[in-house]
């Protein structure tokens, strides 16, 4: 009878566990993209260094949420001509103060590290819904912080006439492979 009791116990504390605030480790978060040049070779670029929050709910994954936030112009091209002319108004006419933003809308998990993210991706004034191939490389204590800590892996397509950044299509590649890694740390 006991048994059954503590069970009841657990089974009731587990169902009203709450998300669990995480924030991005902006020093190991990474968007990576790619796209194709005109036949010839894979152009790649990335955003790092940015800021973001996870709602973790690890009892119930699809409880969930994630927001991010970065500045169009922390864009790195490996190629500062190439990166002026994403900035013209050819492609972003990017200001200073210009944010790229990803707020999820709803968590559908697939497996049981697995998930699809579904959120609005604001970019280039732009807002679209956008779907995140998602997998939980790994939860725990941080060996070094010494408290805990999550990593995501994330892949998605954009179409990037969709945002108003057809420029040279179809030459240049209108799809967009991305890619993305994050580390998050429990808030304080």
């Amino acid at each position: 009878m006991k048994y059954m009791i503590a069970a009841a116990l657990l089974a009731a504390s587990a169902a009203q566990a709450e998300p669990v605030k995480y924030v991005l480790d902006a020093s190991h978060s990474q968007i990576v993209f790619s796209y194709q040049h005109l036949g010839f070779s894979t152009t790649y670029g990335m955003f790092s260094g940015f800021d973001g929050e996870i709602m973790f709910d690890q009892e119930n994954p699809a409880a969930s949420s994630v927001s991010v936030a970065f500045p169009v112009r922390s864009m790195l091209t490996g190629w500062q001509e190439r990166f002026d002319h994403f900035m013209t108004a050819e492609f972003f006419d990017a200001a200073e103060d210009e944010m790229v933003t990803f707020t999820s809308t709803g968590i559908e998990v697939t497996g049981e590290t697995t998930a699809k993210i579904t959120g609005d991706l604001e970019l280039n004034g732009v807002t679209k819904s956008v779907v995140l191939d998602a997998v939980l490389n790994q939860i725990g204590d941080h060996p070094m912080a010494g408290k805990p800590w999550a990593g995501f892996n994330g892949t998605t397509t954009l179409v990037r006439s969709e945002f108003g950044l057809g420029q040279f299509a179809p030459f240049v590649s209108d799809e967009v492979q991305v890619m993305i890694s994050i580390e998050a740390m429990k808030a304080e």
